[in-house]
């Protein structure tokens, strides 16, 4: 059983990826897309209700001041991940193949469903996979009491494994190798876990913006 620290930042993830299971699962059953169209906002409202339930226990998350340097370091960390991610999509990088979200509706775009797909991918995902990946995981492979764990003292291991984890959960697992990295050195420098939480940020709506403007659904 997980303890109640590392159950807070567990549960938004898990509760993600639940989501993930339930849209297979009515795909298989015979749900097409369009009756899917609308499962992705309903998946980030239950990761915004845990957040918030449990928000006032994220002590990592009560010193949001980066500071200037810091916060341009997590902005350009995130920008050049963006460039990484969608030029490292050579086939042995890739694990399986993405559909993506295509929010064509008729051969429109429905821009609220563009708008809260970025507004999911660059607002709420971001803190979720940070305090998952990097605030739990990475700490508590270096230290059960990860509570305690100074980020910049967490070792190449914990560093090591969490973020193959991280890329393996992407399709493009090769480009999440190196976006877990970054993420985790911004954290590890800052000791601040705003810092790869801001660049998360930038490199999922900076890439929702491309997505759009290039109509390359796989990478959503």
């Amino acid at each position: 059983m997980f303890e109640p620290a590392a159950l807070r930042r567990v549960l938004p993830f898990f509760v993600y990826l639940a989501f993930i299971l339930v849209a297979d699962l009515a795909e298989r059953c015979g749900l097409g897309k369009e009756e899917l169209r609308w499962l992705y906002p309903v998946k980030i409202a239950a990761v915004v209700a845990v957040l918030a339930w449990y928000w006032r226990d994220y002590e990592e998350l009560r010193d949001w001041r980066l500071g200037w340097g810091t916060a341009v370091l997590a902005v350009a960390a995130g920008l050049l991940v963006l460039v990484l991610w969608i030029n490292l999509d050579a086939s042995w990088m890739q694990v399986g193949s993405s559909a993506g979200f295509d929010p064509r509706n008729g051969g429109r775009i429905d821009w609220l469903l563009v708008a809260l797909r970025i507004a999911g991918a660059a607002l709420v995902v971001p803190v979720m996979e940070e305090l998952f990946w990097r605030s739990f995981l990475m700490r508590w492979i270096a230290d059960g009491d990860f509570m305690r764990q100074d980020p910049a003292r967490v070792g190449v291991k914990a560093v090591a494994i969490s973020v193959v984890l991280f890329g393996i959960e992407h399709n493009l697992w090769f480009a999440g190798i190196v976006a877990g990295a970054a993420y985790s050195l911004l954290y590890m420098r800052s000791r601040n876990l705003w810092a790869p939480i801001v660049a998360h940020g930038v490199t999922n709506g900076v890439l929702g913006g491309w997505v759009v403007l290039t109509g390359q659904w796989t990478y959503w």
